[in-house]
């Protein structure tokens, strides 16, 4: 990470990832979903276990444009938590806004939605990195997010119209990407889904990031589904572990 993007991702919890995807990339992807979905003709539509979709999926796990980050902002021993995409239709309905630390409460049931900074030192708890198929200009819905609110005190102040979208804030934002950029975003971060408005569909892969000692979801990988996994993936798609403890932020 350069550090602009390390100023950026600290101060706003998100960071947009650019040109991590290729032009031969996204068409092989986009040509594999659209023979999944071909039957599925809602207006939002989604999977999960994407990394199980094909080589071009798995290769995503470890991408070496984007491991980098998960290393810095997750710490050296990282595993995938789990994974599901998103597709999205004009019409299609999005999904309130939420998260925040602990969701939104000291002790709260979101134990993994954390930042922390020290000394030098970002680490965050269950992390996304969101593949982004399709783009996403200004209007045209998807995720939107409250910058900076990883780091705030006051969650329970923002009124329930705001975080339904009923009502507009000047402080929620929706980023906005082109196809084979990346988003990173913190769980600690109150995010969530705008409704779609664009003609194209909107595609999003989000694949959700812990550190390696922890987990968010219960559901773990099975190894034997995947035809290969290099040491690094399996490692990556294993069930947490105590030696993937990483102390750099111990007191």
């Amino acid at each position: 990470m350069t550090d602009e993007e390390r100023f950026v991702a600290d101060l706003n919890g998100y960071l947009v990832i650019r040109d991590v995807l290729g032009a031969d990339e996204l068409a092989d992807m986009n040509e594999i979903a659209d023979d999944l979905f071909a039957d599925d003709a809602g207006l939002r539509r989604g999977k999960g276990r994407v990394c199980l979709w094909g080589e071009a999926f798995k290769r995503l796990i470890d991408h070496p444009k984007v491991t980098p980050y998960i290393e810095e902002l997750l710490g050296p021993w990282f595993r995938l938590d789990h994974d599901y995409s998103i597709f999205m239709k004009a019409g299609a309905d999005g999904g309130s806004l939420h998260g925040g630390e602990d969701g939104g409460r000291p002790g709260g049931p979101e134990g993994d939605h954390w930042s922390r900074y020290r000394d030098g030192v970002m680490r965050n708890g269950l992390s996304v990195f969101t593949f982004f198929l399709t783009p996403a200009r200004t209007g045209d819905g998807g995720f939107a997010c409250i910058p900076g609110s990883h780091k705030s005190n006051f969650l329970r102040a923002i009124p329930r119209d705001v975080m339904s979208f009923e009502q507009a804030a000047e402080y929620v934002v929706q980023p906005e990407v082109d196809a084979g950029d990346v988003l990173f975003f913190t769980e600690a971060l109150v995010h969530g889904t705008m409704p779609w408005t664009a003609n194209h569909e909107r595609r999003a892969l989000l694949y959700k990031y812990s550190p390696g000692h922890s987990a968010w979801s219960g559901n773990f990988y099975d190894l034997d589904e995947f035809d290969s996994l290099t040491e690094q993936q399996r490692r990556i798609l294993s069930p947490p572990s105590i030696g993937g403890r990483d102390r750099s932020l111990d007191a």
